[in-house]
């Protein structure tokens, strides 16, 4: 088996869901890191959630990023783990306003 160390990225999220990552068949996929930052002139709010099989799953809802912030959805103690299709996203209360960086473990 391999590990491989990723990043995953996606940049000026909005008011539409972002996909950060989707599990991929035959890989074991656990989220070591997550981190969402504010990225405009004013607060706002994120929500990250796992979808499985169409349902939603929030990791944090509504939760508000200040101006210049950063939240920090995973890390340190806490990991989550992606199973095969299950989808990571992304959602921010403004148009392209929060940068995201999401650290991962694929195990092949």
């Amino acid at each position: 088996m391999a590990n491989t160390f990723v990043n995953y990225v996606s940049k000026d999220v909005g008011t539409s869901a972002a996909t950060i990552t989707t599990g991929a068949a035959a890989t074991q996929t656990t989220i070591i890191g997550l981190s969402c930052a504010n990225t405009t002139a004013s607060p706002v709010t994120v929500d990250v959630y796992i979808t499985k099989s169409a349902v939603n799953y929030y990791l944090i809802k509504g939760a508000t990023v200040p101006v210049g912030g950063t939240l920090v959805v995973v890390g340190g103690d806490q990991k989550v783990v992606l199973e095969t299709s299950d989808e990571l996203k992304v959602i921010s209360s403004a148009a392209s306003s929060v940068d995201v960086v999401a650290a991962g473990l694929e195990i092949t």
